[in-house]
């Protein structure tokens, strides 16, 4: 837990990601759409990645993947991200973690 919430912490926006996966692909452009240059987290890609995966699921982002940390907290995964982004509360998120200014 405590790896994830450092490296959630590193950056206004952080998806842990696959690079493999569809819907996380699809994430990481809707934040590039919007202006955000997010930490994007590969656990494919990472030697404790399996690990992450399960401390992910013990959060509640079932699938782990794309798991999507905001100003350091936990938003969700594609379901809960897309919700706020047709609803408009993602923008505000965004703003208040200092990832974009308009």
């Amino acid at each position: 837990m405590d790896c994830i919430a450092k490296l959630a912490s590193q950056k206004a926006v952080v998806i842990f990601s696959k690079s493999t996966c569809c819907m996380c692909h699809a994430i990481k452009r809707l934040f590039y759409e919007q202006g955000v240059s997010p930490m994007t987290h590969e656990l494919d890609q990472d030697s404790r990645g399996k690990e992450m995966e399960m401390t992910l699921m013990r959060l509640g982002c079932s699938p782990a993947v794309p798991a999507v940390f905001i100003g350091g907290k936990f938003v969700g995964s594609a379901d809960t991200v897309m919700t706020r982004h047709l609803d408009g509360s993602l923008k505000m998120l965004l703003k208040d973690a200092g990832a974009i200014w308009l």
